[in-house]
């Protein structure tokens, strides 16, 4: 199963995404289908709905087997808190990650909830 998962995945703001390309994550495929297209979306604030955060995370999640790790950034996170939170498989693994207007809260971040969980706090 994990053999063919080699990519990583962003979902996130302009400058997150930005310098997560630069730093060579980007991957474009020749598929005819939009969402298939790329491994990242652009989270734009005001513009972006939830509706397209959840279906792009849920193509991510659910259709593509290439991918290893999500980021997200945390506050786009937020906004489909439950979607995450519910997502228990192990691959691909959700990281979250701040951004440089929004800085990084552990107190929301779904993996180390589940972390103090185990342990019993």
């Amino acid at each position: 199963m994990a053999e063919k998962r080699t990519l990583l995945a962003v979902i996130g703001d302009e400058n997150t995404t930005t310098g997560l390309l630069l730093a060579g994550i980007g991957q474009i495929s020749n598929s005819n289908t939009e969402l298939a297209d790329k491994n990242f979306f652009v989270y734009q604030e005001g513009k972006t709905t939830r509706e397209e955060i959840t279906d792009i995370f849920e193509h991510f999640t659910e259709e593509r087997d290439d991918i290893a790790i999500l980021l997200i950034n945390q506050h786009v996170a937020e906004i489909i808190r439950s979607k995450i939170d519910a997502f228990v498989n192990p691959f691909p693994a959700i990281l979250e990650i701040p951004s440089k207007d929004h800085p990084y809260d552990p107190e929301k971040d779904s993996v180390l909830k589940r972390v103090r969980k185990l342990f019993g706090e």
